[in-house]
């Protein structure tokens, strides 16, 4: 009976070394080896200042940027304590109500864009509301609200725009999308003749 409860307590002595320490020091000396940016959480800086993370979302409501989707993370969205969806089905009224909500401000936000102009991903939250990405549709949508703001040309806007519409590598599947921090940051960028300043959003 001793020798068992002995053996009983090396075994777990042992895999907590294993898969307490070991494993856990090995997967992270990994990650800063293969994938150092994605492993310190893919940070964006400029000049040194940490302005947010490329796999999370940002608010934005000024005229001159474009604007992610909605998000039901926390009370004012894109809360990253707050991750997640409303669950709401495609039938339930709140979410109706909310649908028609965001596309009253989306026109109102654009002038002269027709409702059969506004693309789902710009009414509806993602599944995280942490979501930085809109659809080529999407920001296309805003390109001349952006454009006419900032005073430049619809074409310098949508080459930005084709510059940061990120495609799945290779066969995999899924669609293209537009990470709405980077190119409020090139978007400065451009129109700042190179400079880096935080977009002030």
């Amino acid at each position: 009976m001793q020798n068992e409860i002995k053996n009983a307590f090396r075994a777990v002595a042992l895999f907590t070394v294993l898969f307490g320490i070991i494993y856990p020091i090995f997967i992270l000396a990994l990650g800063q080896v293969v994938f150092p940016v994605q492993s310190n959480g893919s940070i964006v800086e400029i000049d040194g200042r940490k302005v947010g993370a490329r796999p999370i979302g940002q608010e934005f409501t000024r005229p001159e940027y474009f604007h992610p989707r909605p998000s039901r993370a926390g009370d004012e969205g894109y809360d990253a304590l707050s991750s997640s969806a409303s669950n709401l089905g495609p039938t339930n009224r709140k979410l109706l109500e909310a649908v028609n909500s965001n596309a009253e401000r989306i026109l109102e936000e654009n002038p002269g864009l027709d409702i059969s102009g506004v693309p789902v991903d710009a009414v509806t939250s993602s599944a995280s509301g942490l979501d930085p990405h809109i659809s080529p549709e999407n920001a296309e949508m805003q390109a001349h609200r952006v454009a006419k703001a900032r005073g430049i040309s619809m074409d310098a806007v949508r080459s930005l725009i084709g510059k940061h519409t990120e495609r799945p590598p290779g066969v995999i599947p899924g669609d293209p999308a537009v990470n709405v921090l980077l190119l409020n940051m090139d978007l400065d960028r451009y129109q700042n003749g190179g400079r880096h300043d935080e977009p002030e959003r």
